[in-house]
Parts: structure tokens; sequence; C-alpha cells
């Protein structure tokens, strides 16, 4: 599917591809209607018109389609989207698909920070935000003064970023192992990423943050676009190269730290999202709005499997994706080895 369409509003009017356009409407098709029946699926099945007439405020069954299902879907929709983003940004940074948050060792990072908050100081959400944020940054921090001989690209950046992850998530166990019983247990199951329990008052801060997130990230898609054509030409255009990556690699670690503080660290989704993304939309690179859709879609229908598998007991998210990460990478390394 070939050429553009374009978009009108008043006076104002922007030229799209097709075929990313076509993706991402389908993108959102989908989202909607796996938000829709995640609505209506929980201990009981509600009718479609009992959802419907819940979410305008009538019938019985308001507190549980509004105040229990509709948070839950609505965290997977934003930190599936954000997790999305943040691995868009890696991966464009370091050009390579596995250049993934959870695979160079941001997201052991992030939990380090709230291993940190929950044994060492009294576990509140901001100490939570706080801790994840710097946790990852650190990571970060590491992982690329380690490779600076080749900057933000290359396997050399990978094979770093894969040995800071083990290194991290080996002091994640010893840090558990050394807590208190009741905090260790609280910990391991936080660890497994899940979206059960979530609620309203927990989710308002997380989602103005990944919002404003999102906003830095359109204001500097441009940028992003050009560095993605190679460092030279950036720099002849004006991209102001150093600042444009420290700004990224601050947007994409806000974005995976924010997930980890509220729902553990929910890994796969970040390396998958933006791959699958790019492959629906037919970019030659890896574009912001494919990643963020596939995220939020993928995040919604593994945590739908992750409470109809064993209903009515419902299991973290991130088994399920951790499962289906694996199918993913083992799928990636079988199709570059084809290449090769």
């Amino acid at each position: 599917m070939t050429g553009h369409v374009v978009l009108r509003a008043g006076t104002y009017s922007i030229r799209v591809a097709r075929r990313p356009l076509v993706a991402s409407l389908a993108l959102v098709a989908a989202a909607l209607a796996l938000a829709f029946t995640a609505l209506c699926f929980g201990a009981s099945w509600s009718h479609p018109g009992e959802v419907l007439a819940a979410l305008a405020g009538h019938g019985d069954s308001v507190v549980v389609v509004r105040d229990w299902r509709l948070p839950r879907v609505a965290a997977a929709l934003v930190f599936g989207a954000a997790l999305g983003l943040a691995g868009a940004i890696f991966q464009n940074l370091t050009r390579n698909a596995l250049g993934s948050p959870d695979i160079i060792g941001l997201d052991a990072g992030s939990y380090t920070g709230a291993l940190f908050a929950i044994t060492v100081l009294s576990g509140t959400s901001a100490q939570l935000s706080v801790s994840s944020v710097a946790g990852g940054l650190a990571a970060a921090a590491a992982v690329y003064f380690l490779s600076l001989r080749s900057g933000l690209s290359g396997m050399r950046l990978i094979v770093i970023g894969i040995a800071m992850n083990a290194m991290l998530t080996a002091l994640n166990s010893w840090i558990v192992l050394r807590a208190e019983l009741e905090v260790a247990m609280a910990a391991t199951g936080w660890s497994a990423g899940s979206l059960n329990g979530v609620d309203w008052a927990e989710l308002v801060l997380p989602f103005l943050v990944i919002g404003a997130l999102t906003l830095l990230l359109v204001t500097l898609s441009s940028g992003m676009r050009q560095a993605a054509l190679g460092d030279d030409l950036a720099v002849a255009s004006g991209v102001r190269l150093n600042l444009l990556r420290l700004l990224l690699v601050l947007a994409g670690v806000g974005c995976t730290a924010t997930v980890t503080a509220v729902a553990g660290p929910i890994v796969f989704i970040a390396l998958a999202a933006p791959q699958i993304g790019r492959l629906l939309a037919g970019t030659a690179g890896v574009a912001l709005m494919p990643a963020a859709l596939t995220g939020a879609v993928l995040l919604l229908a593994a945590d739908l499997v992750a409470q109809a598998v064993f209903a009515p007991i419902s299991l973290p998210v991130g088994v399920v994706t951790t499962v289906i990460g694996g199918g993913y990478l083992v799928w990636l390394l079988v199709r570059r080895a084809g290449r090769t």
C-alpha cells in the first residue's frame, strides 16, 4: 500500500503516508475492541449493554466496571504505550532491534531503585517513583559511559547492557534475600509485573508523567528522524545531537521507570512493540506512533490472557509477556540468522 493522504482541519493540513495511517487506525480499533472485551470480562461476564450502561453511570455494575475494571484497562493501554515508546527510543538510539530497556539493564536498574525504596525507605508511592527513575538513570549512565567508544550505537552497547542487566538482576536477588520475610515476599510478587488491584488513585500521577513525556517526544520527533539518517546529516541540518540524545534517554527512562514504580517490571513489551509496529506500518525506521499503539494492544491482550488462563485467579501480566517475549526473541534471532 503506497501513497499519501492529506488530513485537513480548518486552515491546517498534514500529509501522512497511507500505510502507517491505516496501520495506526487498525491498532486503535484493536485496542478499543480489546478494551471493551476487558470491561466485560471479570469474575463474571457482563453483558455489553450492561457495560455501556455502567460507563454512562447507570445500572448495578457501575462500581465493578468504572472503579474496578476501567482503571486496569486504562493502565494496560497507557503503560503499554509508554513501554512501546521507551523501546522505540532506545532502538532508534542504538539502531538495533535488541536495544530495549529490558535487555540493556534499564528495567533492572529501575527495579533496583524501587527495591531500595521498599526495603530501606518506607516504600511510599512518591519514593517508589523517584527511586525507580534514579535507578533507571543510573543504569543508563553506567551503560553509556562503559560504551563511549561507540556512543549510543552498535553491538558494544547491547553487549554491555546485557552484562549490566545480569549484574543488576543478581543485585536485586541479593537485596530480596537479605530483606525481611514479609518485605521479600511483597517484593518478589511485585517483581513479576502485575496490574492486579490498580485503582484511579495510584494512576493519576503516572498518567500525568507519561503524558508530559509523550509531549516531549512529540517535540523531539523531528530531530529523532533526522538522527536516524546519520549523525553527519543530522548535525548538518541543525540537530544538536548530544542534547537530543540526553532528552531521549531521560524520556525513555522516565517511561520505563514510571511503569515499574506502579506495576513492577513488565518485560518484553518494549522489545517487541517497536519492531512489530514497524512491520505493520512499513516504515524504514522505528516510528513512535505505531510502537506506542502496538505496545498498548500487546499489554492489554496479555493482561486479558493473564486473567483468563486460570480464572478466577489472575496471573501477573509479566508472566504472560515473558512467554510472548521469549517466543518473539527466538523468532527475531532465527530471522536474523536467516539473513546471514
